[in-house]
């Protein structure tokens, strides 16, 4: 494993973490943001469950690459998600570049782990 490969690892890990738990847990900030994005509060909570799935994912991929994989996909799909629904709601591109950088690293985690995940199948 690569340094670059191991840092946005922890990275993403860090990220979504806080990320899941803030949704959870229901920050003031995450309750806004899923109000303007027109979705409902159960979602804001399912949304922190699936991205805390996805960390759980991530630090199993600590010793097995092809977790390691699909988890960096499974980042990229919410991120995708999120991208989308900022993109829907006519969100300035300042508010879509963060979701759309986190979608772009989860990728580049997911490319240098594609040997892994191509063994899975």
């Amino acid at each position: 494993m690569t340094i670059v490969a191991l840092v946005l690892q922890v990275l993403l890990i860090l990220a979504f973490f806080f990320s899941g738990v803030g949704k959870i847990k229901g920050v003031k900030m995450q309750v806004d943001t899923f109000t303007h994005l027109g979705l409902p509060q159960w979602f804001r909570v399912a949304t922190g469950w699936i991205a805390l799935l996805g960390v759980v994912g991530l630090i199993i991929g600590f010793w097995y690459e092809g977790v390691l994989a699909i988890s960096a996909l499974w980042i990229a799909c919410i991120m995708i998600g999120a991208v989308l629904f900022h993109i829907r709601t006519k969100d300035p591109i300042n508010k879509i570049i963060p979701a759309a950088i986190l979608m772009l690293l989860a990728l580049v985690l997911a490319a240098f782990h594609v040997a892994a995940f191509t063994n899975l199948l």
